[in-house]
């Protein structure tokens, strides 16, 4: 040892020191231990309990949606007019096809070797393959994918006898949307097509697993919560490789409400086949409940076409057709509305004090602005003379109305013309519901960089210029005529039920307003005017009013489709079809107790009182005299009323 170093000798007390450090510091690890464990214990066990017992449940167990039953869509005589039947699907669970390579990565590979398999014994098209394509990448890897719909006899049993071929593959009996009726109320009634991703960002995911249909337009997507119902579940236990193993739980659907509709589909048929070989459009509202009793829109299409994904063919020809069947004229079709709007118009004249019932306006077949040379002519060119509110009506004077519209002005004109819902959607029950127009100087300002002039207010006197209306529009405003200012939004929805044997829930009329008056006989003095429009020796639909069994207040319309020079004279002869005027007209009946309010219109039908006056006789004799079964030219509409008789019973 080195001289002068210095030797440590360890007591029993240092070791005794160290051994108590080196205890205290393992026993503060193992504290730490037990507290993290006990810490996790308390996560897995309290904290997440849920959670965790829900993955380890989905380790055995499965949850199948069972999809509801689609309410069905009656007429209000309960004729049915949207039907289930049953079909039968071929429907892929990814999660039950065989991983053919062992490895997960490739399952996209093996579903389409599956595809192909499956082909050889049911033959599939590209669009089922392509349909299928996507849809099984939106859904959970548990849920059932349909593959090919609405299987042939053949079909099935072809593949029932190779079943066992191709696990994951499930031949299952669904229920699939079918329209009795086809093309009749196709508008109005609407269609159910394949849910999509725009029709995913909306609805829930909860309720629609295993729904693969959804209403696209119509009633069928107006009231989609109504006819829906409510997904059930079946929860299933499974083994390690996906097998069932059996039922461990079940919640039944709750399948749609069926709705009654105020259709009545006779007399829908009845108009659909006045105006058939036109375009045009046709509604009748029960002016004191505002239920629609009919709402044609022609050409029409067949509903069936889109239950199963149109074909491309099939939608060309129907998108390509320049008399666009697709387009609901009814609810969407915008047109001047002629003067049609004259009673409406009276009423705002009186109530602003513009004119009153006596008052006489001189008409030598024209009216100038003060100032100007430009003459806005009368229809009746050598013109009507002196003549009062009353005369204007029936006579359809134009330059009564031009001089009304002008001292009243434009803002208080189209403020009055709001309240009878010009302008502004009804609010009806269906989708796809325009506006129309009504023209004001702030929107001319806006639309087209212009100031407002009074020749603009003279043309919306009379039901033209920038002013539009939907003929729901205008049915919808007289319908408050005939009901002296009640204002009730029109509906389709009659009433629901839970099930064919429950009672029905009718629905109340929704008042919207009551449209004011400076004197309450303003009312019958302008339905006296539109009486006069039918029954009197001077009206302008005098030969549609003759031998009635009941007193109809109407008006005639005619909507110039373009402009005419000042001196030139119209020609129908020497037009275009497409280039003739629009055939307008709206009325109500019985005048005294109304039970139907009308309008019609014809596209390039010509003038009002020749067209269509005629046609809303037919239609209101029709509801209220049941003459739905005279004699029709054609075949179809014969076809269909003895449907709807079969069906009814």
């Amino acid at each position: 040892m080195p001289l002068g170093e210095r030797i440590s000798i360890k007591t029993e007390r240092d070791e005794q020191q160290l051994f108590n450090v080196r205890a205290i510091v393992a026993a503060l690890l193992v504290a730490c231990a037990l507290l993290a464990i006990v810490g996790r214990l308390y996560v897995l066990q309290i904290q997440s309990y849920d959670q965790y017992t829900e993955l380890s449940e989905k380790n055995y167990q499965k949850r199948i949606p069972i999809p509801p039953i689609r309410g069905l869509i009656y007429d209000r005589n309960g004729v049915q007019i949207a039907d289930n039947h049953a079909q039968y699907v071929l429907e892929v669970v990814r999660d039950s096809v065989p991983d053919l390579n062992n490895d997960g990565k490739k399952r996209w590979a093996d579903l389409q070797l599956m595809l192909e398999r499956v082909n050889k014994i049911v033959p599939l098209t590209e669009k089922e393959i392509r349909i299928f394509n996507q849809q099984v990448q939106r859904r959970s890897r548990h849920q059932p994918t349909p593959l090919k719909e609405n299987m042939s006899n053949e079909e099935v049993a072809r593949f029932a006898v190779n079943k066992l071929r191709f696990p994951g593959v499930n031949l299952e009996r669904r229920m699939q949307r079918y329209y009795p009726l086809r093309n009749i109320a196709s508008h109005v009634i609407g269609y159910v097509g394949r849910i999509d991703k725009r029709d995913l960002r909306r609805l829930d995911p909860e309720n629609y697993a295993g729904t693969t249909h959804v209403g696209k337009v119509g009633i069928e997507a107006a009231h989609e919560d109504r006819l829906h119902g409510y997904t059930g579940w079946q929860t299933v236990e499974v083994n390690a490789h996906g097998k069932h193993k059996g039922s461990l739980s079940k919640t039944n659907p709750v399948g749609g409400q069926d709705l009654i509709l105020g259709l009545d589909i006779n007399l829908q048929i009845k108009a659909e086949t006045l105006l058939k070989g036109e375009r045009g459009a046709i509604v009748a509202i029960d002016p004191r409940t505002g239920e629609l009793l009919a709402m044609a829109s022609v050409p029409t299409f067949d509903l069936n076409l889109f239950v199963d994904g149109i074909s491309h063919k099939n939608y060309k020809n129907l998108r390509d057709d320049p008399d666009r069947p697709l387009y609901n004229r009814a609810l969407q079709g915008s047109y001047p509305p002629g003067s049609t709007i004259k009673p409406m118009i009276s009423l705002a004249g009186l109530y602003e004090k513009t004119i009153w019932p006596g008052k006489r306006v001189y008409d030598p077949g024209f009216f100038q602005l003060p100032g100007h040379k430009h003459r806005y002519r009368c229809w009746h060119r050598s013109g009507h003379g002196s003549i009062d509110m009353n005369q204007a009506i029936a006579k359809s004077c134009d330059t009564y109305f031009y001089d009304m519209a002008y001292r009243m002005g434009v803002e208080k004109f189209a403020g009055y013309m709001n309240l009878f819902g010009f302008g502004e959607k009804t609010g009806i029950d269906l989708t796809s519901e325009s506006r129309g127009l009504m023209p004001t100087p702030q929107w001319k300002k806006r639309r087209h960089q212009q100031h407002w002039y009074p020749g603009d207010t003279v043309n919306i006197g009379i039901g033209q210029g920038y002013w539009l209306a939907t003929p729901l529009q205008l049915a919808h405003a007289t319908a408050t005529v005939a009901m002296r200012g009640k204002r009730i939004r029109p509906r389709v929805l009659r009433s629901v039920r839970t099930a064919k044997d429950q009672p029905e829930t009718l629905l109340e009329p929704d008042v919207i307003s009551h449209i004011p008056t400076q004197n309450e006989r303003h009312w019958e003095m302008v339905i006296n005017g539109m009486i006069n429009v039918m029954h009197s020796d001077y009206g302008t639909a005098r030969s549609s009013g003759e031998n009635s069994s009941f007193i109809i207040a109407g008006k005639t319309g005619t909507a110039q489709v373009f402009g005419i020079a000042q001196n030139s004279k119209y020609d129908a002869e020497r037009l275009a079809k497409r280039l003739h005027d629009h055939s307008l007209f709206v009325g109500f009946a019985p005048a005294d107790n109304p039970r139907i309010a009308v309008s019609v219109i014809v596209e390039n039908g010509g003038g009002g009182s020749k067209v269509a006056a005629p046609t809303a006789r037919k239609i209101i004799d029709a509801y209220l005299l049941d003459r739905y079964d005279e004699p029709v030219d054609e075949e179809e509409g014969s076809e269909a009323l003895n449907l709807t008789r079969r069906l009814a019973q």
